[in-house]
């Protein structure tokens, strides 16, 4: 039995290709452009190119996030919010609390021992509390996404950034820039920023360890050091983290299946 899993991402689509045993056969990001079937189309081509298979062995597709809806050969399709504390839980099963900034939006998940969600919460403020911020803040800074968690990580005295809207947001650190802090500490005060504003997030739900943070944001280290400090624990990072909510996508998808098949 195999499943694709699709997170169609308002920024990024994943695809994973797994089997019943849980065993990750191809994986894709790639930038989710309309129309959204084109995407997903493309990103499972990927994905059976790297297993050398074709779309008929594929038995089951599911889809998650942004343009769920928007894939035609799809069987089904599970929120992002379920995806990611499934993906979290297989990846580290002791988890409780998942942690995912995505480009849009901030989700904080308290897990049930057996993967389902107990509890979630996403911001309902401005973008100031989203990944984009930092995509933009990194623009404006003339650094790319791949050099802002190494820099930040190398910040000596961190900027505050309070505001809660983004535009203002931007204004401090037009600021910041003006007052020759270093490109290192704005950068920073930009993660402490996101995850001052996630613990908010959690502290409606309660924070129970163990801390698991999944999406694209934890690639940056200098963000998953804000969020340990801020949270003040020890914070999960999977090998791979944008892929982690197409895990829990393509999992759900292969339980599923073998349950219509046991039938």
């Amino acid at each position: 039995m195999i499943c694709l899993g699709l997170d169609m991402g308002s920024r990024y689509t994943k695809a994973v290709l797994m089997d019943e045993s849980s065993t990750i056969l191809g994986s894709a990001v790639m930038r989710t452009q309309p129309p959204f079937v084109d995407t997903a189309a493309k990103a499972r081509a990927m994905v059976l190119d790297q297993a050398g298979l074709r779309e008929a062995d594929i038995d089951y597709t599911v889809t998650t996030g942004f343009a769920r809806f928007a894939v035609p050969f799809r069987q089904l399709q599970i929120t992002d919010m379920t995806c990611a504390a499934r993906g979290a839980i297989m990846l580290f099963p002791e988890t409780r609390t998942v942690l995912d900034i995505g480009f849009q939006s901030t989700r904080t998940i308290r897990v049930l021992p057996n993967g389902h969600v107990k509890e979630f919460k996403t911001n309902d403020k401005c973008a100031a509390g989203a990944g984009g911020f930092v995509e933009r803040s990194a623009k404006y800074l003339e650094v790319t996404l791949d050099q802002v968690g190494e820099l930040s990580q190398n910040a000596k005295a961190p900027v505050t950034i309070s505001s809660v809207c983004a535009v203002l947001a931007e204004s401090e650190i037009i600021n910041h820039v003006s007052d020759n802090r270093q490109v290192e500490d704005i950068l920073r005060g930009v993660h402490n920023s996101l995850a001052t504003r996630a613990l908010g997030l959690m502290r409606r739900i309660g924070v129970e360890a163990e801390l698991t943070m999944v999406g694209g944001m934890a690639l940056q280290a200098g963000m998953i050091e804000e969020v340990a400090k801020v949270f003040q624990m020890k914070v999960n990072v999977p090998e791979n983290p944008p892929l982690a909510t197409a895990m829990g996508a393509a999992r759900l998808g292969l339980n599923r299946a073998l349950a219509k098949r046991a039938v």
